[in-house]
């Protein structure tokens, strides 16, 4: 009769391991006693270890929780939408002069098909298809000199996520959750929502990557409102809560023992970790994702577009304690406007302006603007040239193409100066020229809103010590309330 604890192991024995115990052993029993008497060998390990997404302190008092990233995949133009330049009017037809010439083919100025006006106290100037964004100016940050490192959409887009365009590096949102955690442990701590499919680069937008499984996002098809058809499998119908965790605590213990010997594998503790996350989503996901459960006046506030479906959603899961939440505009680069600019950013303006303007106010009448970051924006901006008919475009020239030396993103909430224009582009918005800032920066300043020193904020990791903006960035204080 053994005389021990009954333990998983004691059922699985693989040859390697047979020979290894009869042959091998007593080397082994050597080398324990060896340990045992420097006292360096480990405690008797805990059944389960505390969830890796249970709430944490950040480095010090943030001025943020939780983050919105609302991401306009495909580039946005900012000179028709939140930087105006007079001067495309003067030009538009001809030439630029040599000094604002680009390196891609594109012809003349082209001056914004949208008229501007200034909103708010602040006379911040907004383009005519954002105005119910601009009736919120008073509470935005726009910052009018980004700048990114390549203008093709899937290493900005990486850069913009990961803060690196080729290498494999967690997500702005994984870094988060690491460092926060979340507030339900019932529901993911970082969400990625996306309707018809995924953007450009897919999962790699909002991949954990070395960091643990756990910190990964969790991808939904906002195509769908449906709870059932949003997120797959979400009820056992054959087996009851009780009797599942019953299985989970089995497998749980098979698997711990499986990645022990495979040196803690990282993809092995995120199939574990989504296992346990899939059986506590069923008993919230439901109210969570479920935007019928909203007042009726509420959902008309916000519209009946998929757009306006998501920021709802987005809304209701950064209330129900969700950390970090993005929702993309759709996938494929929608904004993307290399032509037919004026009907197709008309269109997008038209799904998402009212939407995003009710967000901003939703959340400043609850009381959780202030401790929510909402950030918006495309991966790069737009050309203020045309760009010329091609082989793979347009048959008329009536878009622009892809600029990452000048563009515009604004933040809100969570600790930023509202009512508040940082930086510039040249006269005709072709480049930063004045305090730019760089996706690192920008990065910096984030993390600093919830309360990360970005430079001390790492994770150990074959021998380096990693973090979010590498070895750049600097916190832009100038933005900061």
């Amino acid at each position: 009769m053994p005389h021990h604890k009954f333990q998983i192991e004691d059922s699985f024995l693989t040859r390697r391991q047979f020979l290894h115990r009869c042959g091998l052993g007593f080397g082994a029993l050597a080398l324990a006693d060896l340990m045992s008497q420097a006292g360096l060998l480990a405690s008797e390990a805990v059944p389960h270890a505390p969830s890796p997404l249970a709430p944490k302190q950040p480095m010090f008092p943030a001025r943020a929780k939780r983050v919105i990233h609302l991401f306009a995949n495909g580039g946005p133009s900012h000179v028709d939408t939140f930087d105006p330049k007079p001067m495309l009017d003067k030009y538009h037809g001809k030439t630029l002069p040599q000094s604002f010439q680009t390196e891609v083919k594109t012809g003349g100025a082209f001056r914004s098909p949208f008229t501007f006006r200034k909103f708010g106290q602040s006379g911040i100037e907004v383009s005519e298809i954002f105005e119910h964004v601009g009736e919120c100016i008073d509470d935005i940050c726009v910052i009018r000199s980004m700048y990114t490192d390549v203008p093709n959409h899937e290493p900005a887009m990486l850069l913009m996520n990961c803060g690196d365009p080729i290498q494999v590096r967690p997500s702005m949102g994984s870094w988060v959750t690491y460092g926060l955690g979340t507030e339900n442990q019932q529901l993911p701590g970082y969400i990625a929502m996306c309707p018809g499919g995924l953007p450009d680069v897919g999962p790699q937008n909002w991949r954990s990557a070395f960091l643990p499984g756990a910190y990964q996002g969790v991808y939904l098809n906002t195509q769908h409102t449906n709870v059932e058809k949003l997120i797959e499998h979400i009820r056992n119908q054959y087996t009851s809560l009780k009797e599942q965790r019953r299985q989970l605590d089995l497998l749980l213990e098979v698997n711990e023992r499986h990645q022990r010997e495979r040196n803690q594998d990282a993809q092995l503790e995120a199939r574990v970790q989504s296992f346990e996350l899939a059986y506590r989503m069923q008993m919230e996901a439901s109210a969570a994702f479920d935007i019928s459960k909203e007042p009726q006046h509420i959902r008309d506030m916000y519209g009946n577009t998929t757009y306006a479906k998501q920021v709802l959603i987005a809304r209701r899961l950064i209330e129900g304690g969700v950390r970090f939440v993005q929702v993309y505009t759709g996938a494929v680069g929608p904004w993307d406007s290399h032509d037919d600019l004026e009907i197709e950013h008309r269109r997008l303006a038209k799904e998402s302006d009212k939407a995003t303007a009710t967000l901003l106010k939703d959340l400043k009448q609850r009381g959780l603007l202030d401790e929510t970051l909402v950030i918006w924006g495309g991966e790069f901006g737009r050309t203020p040239t045309v760009e010329l008919p091609t082989g793979g475009n347009s048959h008329s020239p009536t878009g622009r193409d892809h600029n990452h030396h000048g563009f515009t993103m604004w933040l809100a909430g969570g600790g930023i100066k509202g009512g508040h224009v940082h930086g510039a582009t040249d006269e005709f918005g072709f480049q930063a020229i004045e305090n730019k800032v760089h996706i690192h920066d920008l990065h910096a300043t984030i993390l600093w809103l919830l309360g990360f020193d970005h430079e001390k904020f790492t994770y150990r990791y074959a021998g380096r010590d990693f973090r979010l903006t590498d070895i750049h960035g600097k916190v832009v204080k100038e933005i900061l309330a």
